[in-house]
């Protein structure tokens, strides 16, 4: 950040007084700029013994798969960004009511937070949105692992057979200390 976006004067980063982080402060204004974490919110979709991916038609990681999730969006909860996602990408419809939190994975590198709910889909009924090449019910054995988009997806789809076969989905906490190799 540059200049202000409250009075367009130039800003620098320093220490406000009671604060114990480097901020962007406005030089003229003194308004200072916050920037926190953004949170990307999706789905685990199950559909029997499979569950649902998208292949991505946008960057990052243009044609690899991915779970049907975005950035939220101001004004809405994690579960409606999580349901909103899931009908852009894959045009599937998930009930509130149905899904349940289930993983949530910390990312601090790269300022992120990822909140997937897990749910099933009542029927197998799903179609590319603009932002999915295609979209594909995987058993865990098809799974394309090493065509996973997200350490963050990868994570969840582990966590999610290994409790598949324990018959129990405690929600489950992680987090991303740096960027794989």
């Amino acid at each position: 950040m540059r200049y202000c976006s409250a009075c367009g004067e130039a800003v620098s980063k320093r220490i406000p007084a009671g604060d114990d982080r480097h901020r962007h402060v406005c030089n003229g204004c003194d308004t200072i700029h916050y920037q926190n974490p953004c949170i990307i919110a999706g789905c685990l979709p199950v559909y029997e013994d499979r569950v649902l991916l998208c292949r991505r038609a946008i960057e990052p990681a243009y044609g690899y798969w991915t779970l049907p999730a975005g950035f939220m969006e101001n004004g809405e909860t994690t579960l409606e960004g999580a349901m909103r996602e899931s009908r852009e990408e894959a045009n599937i419809q998930l009930e509130g009511d149905a899904l349940e939190l289930y993983t949530l994975i910390d990312i601090p590198h790269i300022n992120q937070v990822y909140i997937f709910f897990r749910g099933d889909m009542a029927q197998p009924e799903y179609s590319p949105g603009v932002e999915s090449l295609e979209v594909e019910l995987f058993r865990e054995e098809d799974i394309p692992w090493s065509d996973i988009a997200f350490l963050s997806v990868k994570k969840t789809l582990k966590h999610f057979f290994a409790d598949r076969r324990r018959g129990h989905f405690p929600v489950r906490t992680d987090s991303i200390s740096r960027k794989p190799r």
